[in-house]
Order: C-alpha cells, then sequence, then structure tokens
C-alpha cells in the first residue's frame, strides 16, 4: 500500500526520482515498468505498478464503448496510459505530454493512494489542499453510505 506524502523534484529532463522506500513495491522481479496516466476529475497525474494497471485496464476496456461517459473515460485514461521504466536510480521520464497536463515543472508532490500514486504540481497540490480543507463537507444525501458509517 501506498501512503503518505513526499515532496519530489524534476530534474531537467522531466524526470523524477521515487523514494527509494517505493521503488521495490512499485517494480518487481519481473518488471521495473509502471503506468502513467491523467487523473480525469483533477489536474495531477496517476501511477500505478504494472500488474495494478492491468487490473484496471482490463476493467476499462470492459466499459460499453458506445456508452459516452464510458468511452471517455477509455480514451482519456487508456489514450494517456503510458508504460515507463524504472531506471537504476529508481528515476521516471515523465513524457512532455502528462508534465504539461499536471502543470509539472520543478516541484511536485507524490502522493500515496493505496495501489496507486498521484503526482501533482507542488503548487496545484498546496492550492487544492486548502480549497478541500476550506469547502464544508458534501452534503448527507451525497455521501456514499460506506463514508457515512466510517469511524476514524
Amino acid at each position: 500500500m501506498f501512503r503518505g506524502i513526499n515532496a519530489i523534484a524534476l530534474d531537467a529532463k522531466g524526470r523524477l526520482s521515487i523514494p527509494t522506500r517505493y521503488r521495490d513495491l512499485l517494480s518487481n522481479a519481473q518488471t521495473t515498468h509502471v503506468v502513467i496516466t491523467i487523473d480525469t476529475d483533477a489536474p495531477c497525474l496517476l501511477l500505478y505498478p504494472m500488474a495494478e494497471w492491468e487490473i484496471i485496464e482490463r476493467k476499462i476496456a470492459e466499459l460499453p464503448s458506445f456508452n459516452p461517459v464510458a468511452r471517455r473515460i477509455q480514451r482519456l485514461l487508456i489514450g494517456h496510459a503510458t508504460e515507463i521504466e524504472l531506471d537504476g536510480n529508481g528515476r521516471l521520464l515523465v513524457p512532455a505530454v502528462l508534465r504539461d497536463y499536471a502543470g509539472l515543472q520543478k516541484e511536485a508532490m507524490l502522493v500515496g493512494q493505496g495501489r496507486k500514486f498521484e503526482i501533482w504540481s507542488n503548487e496545484r497540490w498546496q492550492k487544492s489542499r486548502d480549497e478541500w480543507l476550506a469547502s464544508d463537507l458534501a452534503a448527507a444525501d451525497e455521501m456514499p453510505n460506506e463514508l457515512k458509517n466510517l469511524s476514524l
């Protein structure tokens, strides 16, 4: 499980270095490949270990392509999905089109989300986080029952 938040830097070539403690979890004996794609609801990227991505990709591909919402998700998530190999130093070269989408420049945030990471520009992360903290919680009728019954 990926958890926590880490400030990371992108170098001049667009590479980011994965913190050491996550490298073995992202790769395994069979592959050092990961998949990066866009988040369709936020200006950030999603980073998946290959095994996790293959499960999600299969589910997305099985959605009905004649449904406009399903087709949108297929186009955006699978269309932007890029397989990337971790280099010997634990770095990933993020393609320019994905860096542009997320507004990634020099400073970024790697946010653990369980089975994946989100990669945010530092500026967008700070702004979004502040908005989430300042916003009123969703109306009770919009909140999933699972969340209503969650005790922390």
